[in-house]
């Protein structure tokens, strides 16, 4: 089975087989997990390095009323917390939104790894870079963008990320997440992003069915969406 995590480190650089080796062997061990799975909760000690090979993750926060904030996607190939050991303990929790394959490397052997292979210590670091570049993205998001700008703006992206380790088809792409989903990623309710979901169909630019979206004009789509990818710094990756 193709290791999502190596086709992801190998668009941020040069990777020969014996980082392929070393890393397949890093996550050669990995857990399935049910959906809406804790992988760590807020205010746990930080563990392990989370690898997602299979399934959709997030990151999370719940505020004293009880609502949920998503701060954060996490898809096949995506890493977290490089290095949250060095935390005392976890700010926010880390979930699985759909059943997930997930691997974990300990700190010690990351760092090890690394050190060893120094291309893949190049490729932690910048797919580190990107994720703090996403992170930048959703805060413009959130603080300005108009609801059918954020809707438009979240999909570029997750469509893009998803060609980028070839889980795209044609111009479709699974997106397992329910409304409520994406609601609370985007700071919004789940009857304000049906009504965006609805005129972003009308507009012509896409639609979402059960588990995926199709992009119908991908100009349009970048067109509302105000959408600029160099935060997502595709020229580190092989994949047009």
């Amino acid at each position: 089975m193709l290791n999502r995590f190596v086709k992801k480190l190998s668009g941020l650089a040069v990777l020969g087989p014996n980082d392929v080796s070393a890393i397949e062997h890093a996550t050669s061990r990995p857990r399935r997990f049910a959906p809406r799975k804790d992988l760590i909760r807020e205010g746990d000690e930080p563990g392990p390095m989370f690898v997602v090979l299979e399934g959709w993750v997030c990151r999370y926060k719940i505020l004293p009323n009880g609502a949920r904030q998503i701060m954060a996607f996490l898809m096949p190939g995506d890493a977290c917390d490089l290095h949250i050991k060095l935390l005392a303990e976890m700010d926010h929790g880390i979930q699985t939104l759909t059943h997930a394959t997930v691997a974990t490397i300990s700190r010690d052997e990351m760092q090890a790894m690394m050190n060893r292979h120094p291309n893949i210590a190049a490729a932690m670091y910048s797919a580190q870079l990107v994720d703090e570049g996403i992170m930048r993205a959703w805060i413009v998001s959130m603080g300005r963008r108009n609801s059918i700008e954020r809707v438009a703006h979240l999909v570029c992206e997750l469509y893009l990320r998803a060609r980028g380790i070839g889980l795209t088809h044609d111009d479709e792409f699974a997106l397992p997440l329910s409304q409520l989903v994406l609601a609370d990623a985007l700071g919004m309710t789940a009857v304000h992003i049906n009504r965006v979901l609805k005129e972003l169909r009308l507009e012509g630019a896409m639609t979402l069915g059960r588990g995926s979206v199709t992009i119908c004009d991908l100009a349009k789509l970048i067109q509302i969406a105000g959408f600029d990818e160099n935060y997502l710094h595709r020229r580190l990756r092989s994949v047009d």
